[in-house]
């Protein structure tokens, strides 16, 4: 599986294998799969609610499509029956997926630099090294792609029925100072931007989306879909069957629950592209556990305050818990996160 790339990958911590786990992580087919993780470059950490099992999973690939400064990042938060399988099969086939597509676009460039060359020499390499002639479009349908396929996969594989649920995903690549972002439903990711004053300001890179959004709405309606509230959620507009009858999704966009699929429910990515500044501190994605009860500007805040990258994630999952218990008593949401750092050195605490 993508075997030219390292892999991290977060899950819930109770894994199928019989191997001891105490270290927190476990070796399968030789990649190093751990239940909690962080690095130079990055902290991440997932937390099960008081629903059951883990319907989170995340992963960090370095050395993405075998490039030494590329990194994949996704989070991805299950829901309905068969969540945890939704999002454990897109955390473990939609990385490689797209690093296969996008290898292949990258050759493309390097063929079409290579019949173009009118000096006799070949700069290929060096095109294939900094990335730089690959167009966003070219890295919109890897995209487009690969989210396609994983929902063919789904449909054949996880849920052939239709019913049993689905997956969010928010995932980001980045490569030198290049951020393309891609996005499924209603997890998040905002990068933290440090201002000339020297104050943390948070930049939304996705948009949440559900069906209070005009476009998407539209598109609901004109598939014959219906949009409403339920009595114990009503601030929550979800998308229904046009009988009415379950499952109301609260995303406009999902992988899976493919019996809305008819009715406006796509699982078609928001695709953006991002240029980095020296301004620009860290990225965090999180499942809508974490955005729910905490706003972007405290959840930049929170990373920001961690003594140690390696304790971020978990730092922000942990303040996350403590606001559902403090909002909702006995209900929380499974919460994950996913801290990327932007620079070699950062001084993360405010002054």
């Amino acid at each position: 599986m993508g075997g030219c790339c390292s892999r991290v990958s977060v899950h819930d911590v109770e894994c199928s294998c019989n191997h001891n786990h105490d270290d927190g992580a476990c070796e399968h087919g030789g990649d190093r799969i751990m239940s909690r993780g962080s690095s130079e470059f990055v902290s991440m950490y997932s937390k099960k609610g008081s629903k059951g099992v883990n319907q989170d999973a995340l992963t960090v690939w370095k050395d993405f499509t075998a490039k030494k400064d590329m990194i994949f990042c996704g989070v991805f938060d299950g829901h309905g029956p068969l969540g945890h399988k939704f999002s454990q099969s897109i955390r473990d086939k939609l990385p490689s997926k797209l690093s296969a597509s996008i290898k292949q676009s990258q050759q493309k460039v390097i063929k079409h630099n290579d019949t173009n060359a009118t000096d006799g020499s070949s700069h290929s390499k060096v095109h294939f090294e900094d990335n730089q002639n690959m167009s966003f479009s070219s890295w919109e349908g890897s995209f487009m792609k690969c989210f396609t396929e994983m929902d063919e996969y789904l449909a054949k594989n996880i849920d052939s029925k239709g019913f049993s649920g689905g997956s969010t995903a928010v995932t980001v690549i980045k490569q030198g100072d290049q951020l393309i972002i891609g996005n499924l439903g209603d997890s998040r990711a905002v990068l933290c931007r440090r201002a000339d004053d020297n104050h943390l300001v948070p930049v939304q890179l996705t948009v949440d989306l559900t069906p209070d959004i005009p476009s998407e709405a539209l598109r609901i309606i004109n598939c014959g879909g219906k949009i409403f509230s339920v009595n114990e959620e009503p601030r929550v507009n979800r998308i229904w069957r046009p009988n009415g009858s379950r499952p109301g999704l609260a995303m406009a966009r999902a992988f899976g629950n493919f019996c809305l699929k008819d009715y406006g429910l796509i699982s078609v990515p928001d695709v953006s592209y991002r240029k980095l500044t020296e301004q620009d501190e860290f990225v965090v994605l999180a499942s809508d556990g974490v955005w729910d009860v905490l706003t972007n500007s405290e959840v930049i805040d929170i990373v920001a305050s961690a003594p140690k990258r390696s304790m971020a994630a978990k730092l922000l999952v942990d303040h996350a818990v403590k606001a559902w218990k403090r909002k909702y008593v006995s209900m929380v949401d499974d919460c994950t996160a996913i801290c990327l750092f932007l620079k070699d050195q950062t001084v993360l605490t405010q002054s």
